[in-house]
């Protein structure tokens, strides 16, 4: 099992830059695929971005194509979310998750852990 916590969220201005961490217990980290996802009031929790195992691979919701950059680094057990030009609309609460699996998942339900989430509140 693994344990995560993320940080970084708060309230910019859109067009504005914040970079989320999350950050893993114990030594298997680099075991697991990583995922962002987000949920706004009263909607379903959605896939963000995902990243394979070593970080070679990356793969991004069409909403945020271009704009966010996922990354990790194995050494300090942490993953990230690059989100730049931010809009009103990506508000949310942002949450990292892991996969014990060998592919990039999509699906909220093949993630097994998950950390509370941080808010990310973008002002226009």
């Amino acid at each position: 099992q693994v344990q995560l916590v993320e940080s970084g969220g708060g309230l910019v201005q859109a067009g504005g830059s914040l970079r989320l961490s999350c950050a893993a217990s114990g030594r298997t980290f680099s075991r697991y695929v990583m995922g962002w996802f987000r949920q706004a009031p009263g909607k379903e929790r959605e896939f963000v971005a995902g990243i394979s195992r070593s970080g070679s691979s990356t793969y991004f919701a069409d909403s945020v194509k271009g704009r966010f950059i996922i990354s990790r680094d194995n050494a300090k057990n942490t993953a990230y979310l690059q989100m730049n030009s931010l809009k009103p609309e990506d508000t949310a609460v942002y949450y990292c998750a892991a996969n014990p699996q060998n592919y990039i998942a999509t699906k909220k339900d093949e993630y097994d852990y998950w950390g509370q989430g941080t808010q990310v509140t973008v002002s226009s």
